[in-house]
């Protein structure tokens, strides 16, 4: 490889991590291009050279952040492992869309596929095999939970929370999915008594 190369190579890994780190903190719309060339120490020219756009850039660094296997909630090793990792390194750049959404049709899109594949998609394959009803709904219900606490256990504004151990959360946050996954759905009363009022 030569010294072009790896340079262009550098570079484009540079604008990656950084790029990672920023959209995770500060989330998609907040991060400027300009802030992910100087956290990386290269000019912001390089972002549509290598990714086309902030919109590219994105896509690359979820894609990037969910290379690893899919995530079964209910696992309760996996559970530890995410919320693990989650604390230690950050939650990375899909987590907080699913609390909050992108302005970007493109970056959201990409964004929601990324939930759906790593979080969802195993977790409602395990409510249907085991047939819980509306396994769709539970399943989400699940993410949005476990999205919840791990950005809150983050910020650091819930104090137990935050520094309650990881032993302690999949205790806790298995139980949670767990009765979710079991229970059956509850009665809706709001039609009927509001139609005989």
């Amino acid at each position: 490889m030569t010294a072009r190369r790896r340079d262009a190579a550098d570079s484009r890994e540079r604008l990656l991590r950084a790029a990672t780190g920023l959209f995770a903190e500060r989330g998609y719309d907040a991060t400027t291009v300009r802030d992910i060339a100087r956290a990386a120490g290269v000019d912001a020219a390089l972002i549509p050279r290598y990714f086309g756009s902030k919109t590219g850039l994105y896509v690359a660094a979820i894609t990037g952040a969910s290379a690893d296997a899919p995530a079964d909630l209910l696992q309760p090793e996996r559970l530890a492992d995410l919320l693990d990792r989650w604390q230690t390194q950050g939650t990375g750049p899909v987590l907080p869309s699913v609390v909050g959404r992108l302005d970007d049709p493109v970056a959201a899109a990409a964004a929601q596929q990324a939930v759906e594949e790593r979080l969802v998609r195993p977790l409602r394959s395990r409510l249907q095999h085991d047939d819980a009803p509306d396994a769709d709904l539970r399943a989400e219900v699940a993410v949005a939970a476990v999205a919840g606490i791990a950005l809150a256990r983050g910020a650091g504004a819930l104090a137990t929370l935050a520094e309650a151990s990881t032993d302690e959360l999949v205790a806790l946050v298995t139980a949670l999915l767990r009765q979710l996954a079991d229970s059956a759905p509850a009665k809706n009363p709001s039609s009927s008594s509001i139609a005989r009022r």
